[in-house]
Protein backbone atom coordinates (compact mmCIF):
# COMPACT_ATOMS: atom_id res chain seq x y z
CA UNK A 1 0.00 0.00 0.00
CA UNK A 2 0.81 3.57 -1.00
CA UNK A 3 -1.70 5.24 1.03
CA UNK A 4 -0.45 7.64 3.51
CA UNK A 5 -0.80 6.76 7.29
CA UNK A 6 -4.08 9.62 7.24
CA UNK A 7 -5.79 7.79 4.50
CA UNK A 8 -4.85 4.55 6.03
CA UNK A 9 -6.42 5.95 9.25
CA UNK A 10 -9.64 6.78 7.66
CA UNK A 11 -10.03 3.48 5.76
CA UNK A 12 -9.46 1.83 9.50
CA UNK A 13 -12.03 4.29 11.07
CA UNK A 14 -14.77 2.91 8.77
CA UNK A 15 -13.74 -0.72 9.62
CA UNK A 16 -10.81 -1.32 6.90
CA UNK A 17 -8.77 -4.10 8.84
CA UNK A 18 -6.63 -4.13 5.95
CA UNK A 19 -5.55 -0.77 6.60
CA UNK A 20 -5.08 -1.13 9.80
CA UNK A 21 -2.42 -3.57 9.46
CA UNK A 22 -0.78 -1.70 6.90
CA UNK A 23 -0.78 0.98 9.96
CA UNK A 24 0.53 -1.94 12.92
CA UNK A 25 3.73 -2.56 10.20
CA UNK A 26 4.36 0.95 9.87
CA UNK A 27 4.08 1.89 13.56
CA UNK A 28 5.20 -1.53 15.24
CA UNK A 29 9.00 -1.27 15.74
CA UNK A 30 8.44 2.40 17.24
CA UNK A 31 5.70 1.03 19.59
CA UNK A 32 8.17 -1.84 20.65
CA UNK A 33 10.97 0.26 20.81
CA UNK A 34 9.35 2.42 23.34
CA UNK A 35 7.89 -0.48 25.71
CA UNK A 36 10.78 -1.81 25.54
CA UNK A 37 12.85 1.38 27.11
CA UNK A 38 10.12 0.98 29.43
CA UNK A 39 10.03 -2.46 30.82
CA UNK A 40 13.83 -3.78 29.53
CA UNK A 41 12.55 -7.07 28.70
CA UNK A 42 11.53 -7.98 24.83
CA UNK A 43 8.82 -10.55 25.72
CA UNK A 44 6.99 -8.44 27.64
CA UNK A 45 6.85 -5.59 25.28
CA UNK A 46 6.02 -7.74 22.52
CA UNK A 47 2.80 -8.56 24.81
CA UNK A 48 2.60 -5.35 25.38
CA UNK A 49 2.77 -3.92 21.75
CA UNK A 50 -0.23 -6.29 20.92
CA UNK A 51 -2.51 -5.53 23.50
CA UNK A 52 -1.63 -1.71 22.47
CA UNK A 53 -3.04 -2.45 19.04
CA UNK A 54 -5.93 -4.65 19.94
CA UNK A 55 -7.37 -1.39 21.83
CA UNK A 56 -6.33 0.52 19.00
CA UNK A 57 -8.39 -1.53 16.78
CA UNK A 58 -11.29 -0.87 19.11
CA UNK A 59 -10.67 2.42 19.59
CA UNK A 60 -9.73 3.50 16.33
CA UNK A 61 -13.02 5.44 15.56
CA UNK A 62 -12.41 7.66 18.38
CA UNK A 63 -9.20 9.06 17.23
CA UNK A 64 -10.08 12.83 15.71
CA UNK A 65 -7.05 14.30 14.30
CA UNK A 66 -6.07 11.90 11.90
CA UNK A 67 -2.46 13.50 11.30
CA UNK A 68 -2.08 12.65 14.96
CA UNK A 69 -1.72 8.80 15.00
CA UNK A 70 1.78 8.10 16.47
CA UNK A 71 1.18 9.95 19.40
CA UNK A 72 -2.33 8.51 19.87
CA UNK A 73 -0.54 4.90 19.78
CA UNK A 74 1.74 6.16 22.51
CA UNK A 75 -0.85 7.13 24.62
CA UNK A 76 -2.88 4.19 24.52
CA UNK A 77 0.71 2.21 24.94
CA UNK A 78 1.69 4.05 27.97
CA UNK A 79 -1.89 3.28 29.56
CA UNK A 80 -1.69 -0.91 28.91
CA UNK A 81 1.78 -0.35 30.21
CA UNK A 82 -0.07 0.93 33.61
CA UNK A 83 -2.65 -1.78 33.36
CA UNK A 84 0.33 -4.15 33.25
CA UNK A 85 1.79 -2.68 36.04
CA UNK A 86 -1.12 -2.27 38.16
CA UNK A 87 -2.36 -6.26 37.08
CA UNK A 88 1.37 -7.20 38.29
CA UNK A 89 0.77 -5.40 41.74
CA UNK A 90 -2.35 -7.48 42.46
CA UNK A 91 -0.86 -10.14 41.49
CA UNK A 92 2.22 -10.12 44.02
CA UNK A 93 -0.37 -8.86 46.91
CA UNK A 94 -2.80 -11.99 45.92
CA UNK A 95 0.30 -14.50 46.35
CA UNK A 96 -0.90 -16.26 42.93
CA UNK A 97 1.72 -17.07 40.86
CA UNK A 98 1.23 -17.89 37.11
CA UNK A 99 2.75 -20.83 35.17
CA UNK A 100 5.03 -18.73 33.45
CA UNK A 101 6.65 -17.39 36.00
CA UNK A 102 7.22 -20.69 37.67
CA UNK A 103 8.64 -21.87 34.39
CA UNK A 104 11.32 -18.83 34.38
CA UNK A 105 12.46 -20.38 37.75
CA UNK A 106 13.76 -23.44 35.88
CA UNK A 107 17.58 -23.64 35.23
CA UNK A 108 17.47 -24.17 31.22
CA UNK A 109 20.95 -25.77 31.36
CA UNK A 110 22.47 -22.62 29.15
CA UNK A 111 25.11 -20.64 30.42
CA UNK A 112 26.57 -20.83 33.99
CA UNK A 113 24.70 -18.74 36.63
CA UNK A 114 27.57 -16.37 36.77
CA UNK A 115 27.65 -15.59 33.00
CA UNK A 116 24.00 -15.24 33.18
CA UNK A 117 24.24 -13.08 36.05
CA UNK A 118 26.73 -10.75 33.87
CA UNK A 119 25.25 -10.87 30.85
CA UNK A 120 22.06 -9.26 32.58
CA UNK A 121 24.10 -6.84 34.36
CA UNK A 122 25.66 -5.55 31.57
CA UNK A 123 22.17 -5.10 29.36
CA UNK A 124 20.50 -3.41 32.23
CA UNK A 125 23.79 -1.08 32.37
CA UNK A 126 23.39 -0.82 28.70
CA UNK A 127 19.29 -0.09 29.01
CA UNK A 128 19.85 2.01 31.69
CA UNK A 129 22.36 4.05 30.03
CA UNK A 130 19.99 4.56 27.12
CA UNK A 131 17.39 5.67 29.09
CA UNK A 132 19.63 8.40 30.58
CA UNK A 133 20.17 9.79 27.09
CA UNK A 134 17.46 12.69 25.58
CA UNK A 135 14.41 11.04 23.73
CA UNK A 136 16.21 12.31 20.19
CA UNK A 137 19.18 9.88 20.49
CA UNK A 138 16.97 7.48 22.81
CA UNK A 139 14.42 6.52 20.20
CA UNK A 140 16.25 6.36 16.98
CA UNK A 141 19.26 3.92 18.63
CA UNK A 142 16.32 1.79 20.22
CA UNK A 143 15.05 1.52 17.04
CA UNK A 144 18.44 1.06 14.95
CA UNK A 145 20.16 -1.75 17.45
CA UNK A 146 17.42 -3.08 19.34
CA UNK A 147 14.88 -3.07 17.20
CA UNK A 148 16.84 -4.05 14.84
CA UNK A 149 15.31 -1.49 11.96
CA UNK A 150 16.84 0.31 8.87
CA UNK A 151 18.02 3.68 8.02
CA UNK A 152 14.82 4.00 5.76
CA UNK A 153 12.07 2.28 8.16
CA UNK A 154 13.30 4.59 10.98
CA UNK A 155 13.60 7.65 8.72
CA UNK A 156 9.78 7.13 8.09
CA UNK A 157 8.84 6.70 11.49
CA UNK A 158 10.23 9.64 12.82
CA UNK A 159 10.21 11.75 9.77
CA UNK A 160 13.80 12.41 9.27
CA UNK A 161 16.09 12.24 6.28
CA UNK A 162 18.87 10.00 5.92
CA UNK A 163 21.58 11.95 7.01
CA UNK A 164 19.47 13.71 9.96
CA UNK A 165 18.97 10.01 11.15
CA UNK A 166 23.03 9.30 10.59
CA UNK A 167 23.88 12.58 12.85
CA UNK A 168 21.76 11.81 15.64
CA UNK A 169 22.74 7.73 15.39
CA UNK A 170 25.86 8.95 15.43
CA UNK A 171 26.09 11.44 18.14
CA UNK A 172 23.97 9.12 20.55
CA UNK A 173 26.58 6.42 20.07
CA UNK A 174 29.04 8.89 21.62
CA UNK A 175 26.98 10.00 23.88
CA UNK A 176 25.81 6.24 25.32
CA UNK A 177 29.52 5.63 25.16
CA UNK A 178 30.35 8.26 27.53
CA UNK A 179 27.02 7.21 29.87
CA UNK A 180 28.70 3.34 30.29
CA UNK A 181 32.37 4.48 30.90
CA UNK A 182 31.20 6.92 33.27
CA UNK A 183 29.65 4.18 35.12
Amino acid sequence: MNDTDETLVLKSQRGDRAAFEELVRRTARLLFARLYLDTGDSHRAEDLVQETYLVAWRKVGQLKEVTGLRPWLFSIAHSVLIDSIRREGRKKRSGGREDSEALGQVADGGASPAGELEREEMRERALSGLRSLPEEYRLPLTLRYIGGADYETIGRELGLSNGSLRGLLNRGMVKLRAVLKSD
